[in-house]
């Protein structure tokens, strides 16, 4: 082992050009006009695995951008690991917010500067540099590795479970590992074993067939406006809990081991309030701050819109109101399952004089890993060899949905490793990368293999 720990060490400047090379690259999966910058990555990404000494390496074509694939099977006996991640980025709007180039990546006060840099493209160039140093040093693994690397998460992963049923048998693994998640602080591992789901759905209400006098048509005839504010104040009472009928059925509540873990996080409510700008917090009576943030389901109003909107003013009963509302659910609540329950609770609501139309959008699972996994504990002290503490154990409040998409098809524990922090930026302006987390991520993934070898 020091033979790989000493490689790392002589290569630290490389790995760091190296991924100031790939983080040039514009790879935005969601503007048609960087298709060829996603195949572009794609070929880079292809080009490093085989350098590295990744058997099997290719680019597959979906129905929209690719995956790279490779493997590493000549462990025999020993647990295969299926590694994703994902190589494109998402959009860099607003551009003037940004204090350097969003591709042309800066390093500094010890954080690299670039889109992706954090999501995801440092994190996946974590795994390479880690296989690089063992097959380097030891002519092998200690364990099977699998990587997928995707390039559609920032557009919802659209063709990635197609992928994955029809790829099922090559992507057999006893787990899934996925690091593109952050810490819960600055110099502490931290390892992620629950996210929730989502159900997100568009709610249109309309009472005339034309926006109307206020003055020559109220008091006769009903505002939709009105009628959906109304409706929409009937999901949640003032304590917080969601009034949708059979709503927290199947919401799988946490251990008591879990729940020791989260109260001995330093969470400080005041200063979370303050470093968003709120005068205080708000959520669910009866639980603690984190548990609302990544243990309990939420409804939220996302938007809401109709009527006059313009300058000045306007006396006028609109004929349709609109809203988009989002449930973050917790594992075991299924999204159809939440959205009919809202669909059916909302048109209960709605008075005669209007008519109502709901559109369930989109939705995905939430997904939690038992603690007692010895994947995860595998994963734990890997993290705790590098970095020298005791590692965080945290839960999600967005959604990964296909974390349950691989833990269902695969049928192994997904595995959150991730390297990032709480101000990381990702998806805004001035997106950076703890350029300590990824290096100490390198060696942690060195251990991990290590750790996973020797399980029984």
């Amino acid at each position: 082992m020091k033979k790989t720990l000493d490689f790392l060490a002589e290569h630290h400047d490389r790995y760091e050009r190296e991924l100031i090379d790939i983080l040039k690259v514009p790879c935005i999966s969601s503007n048609p006009e960087h298709n060829q910058d996603m195949r572009d990555m794609a070929e880079l990404l292809k080009k490093e695995m085989r350098s590295i000494g990744m058997d099997e390496v290719k680019i597959i074509e979906t129905d929209g951008h690719p995956v790279v694939y490779s493997e590493w099977l000549n462990a025999p006996g020993k647990p295969t690991l299926l590694i994703y991640g994902h190589y494109d980025v998402q959009p860099v709007d607003p551009v003037d917010l940004w204090d350097s180039p969003p591709f042309e990546p800066v390093i500094k006060n010890g954080k690299i500067y670039a889109r992706g840099s954090a999501d995801d493209k440092g994190q996946i160039y974590i795994h390479l540099k880690a296989i690089e140093a063992w097959l380097a040093t030891q002519g092998s693994l200690p364990v099977n590795v699998k990587l997928v690397f995707e390039g559609e998460e920032e557009v919802g992963s659209t063709h990635l479970e197609a992928f994955i049923n029809e790829y099922e048998e090559m992507l057999t693994a006893d787990y899934v590992v996925i690091s593109d998640t952050p810490m819960f602080r600055e110099g502490v591992p931290g390892i992620t074993y629950g996210l929730r789901g989502l159900a997100y759905l568009q709610v249109n209400m309309r009472g005339t067939s034309t926006d109307l006098h206020s003055g020559s048509f109220g008091g006769l005839v009903k505002n939709p406006i009105n009628a959906l504010v109304e409706i929409l104040a009937q999901m949640k009472d003032e304590d917080g809990r969601i009034l949708i009928p059979g709503f927290y059925e199947d919401v799988l509540p946490i251990t008591e081991n879990e729940h020791t873990k989260l109260k001995n996080l330093p969470f400080d409510p005041d200063e979370f309030a303050s470093s968003i700008g709120a005068p205080a917090l708000f959520g669910e009576a009866g639980y603690e701050y984190l548990e609302r943030l990544w243990a309990r389901p939420t409804f939220d109003i996302n938007g809401i819109w109709g009527g006059f909107q313009g300058e000045g003013a306007k006396t006028v009963i609109p004929a349709e109101a609109h809203a988009k509302v989002s449930m973050r659910l917790v594992a075991d609540q299924d999204p159809d399952d939440i959205a009919k329950k809202f669909t059916a609770y909302a048109k209960s609501l709605v008075p005669e004089t209007m008519e109502v139309d709901i559109d369930a959008m989109h939705g995905g699972f939430g997904y939690v890993t038992d603690l007692d996994n010895p994947g995860l504990q595998a994963g734990v002290r890997a993290l705790k060899r590098a970095f020298g503490k005791e590692v965080d154990f945290l839960r999600e409040g967005g959604s990964i949905p296909i974390v349950k998409v691989f833990a269902d098809i695969v049928k192994a524990p997904v595995l959150l490793m991730g390297y990032g922090l709480p101000d990381q930026n990702a998806h805004a302006p001035n997106e950076n990368f703890s350029l300590y987390n990824f290096h100490k991520g390198i060696e942690s993934i060195v251990y991990f293999f290590e750790e996973v070898g020797n399980l029984k």
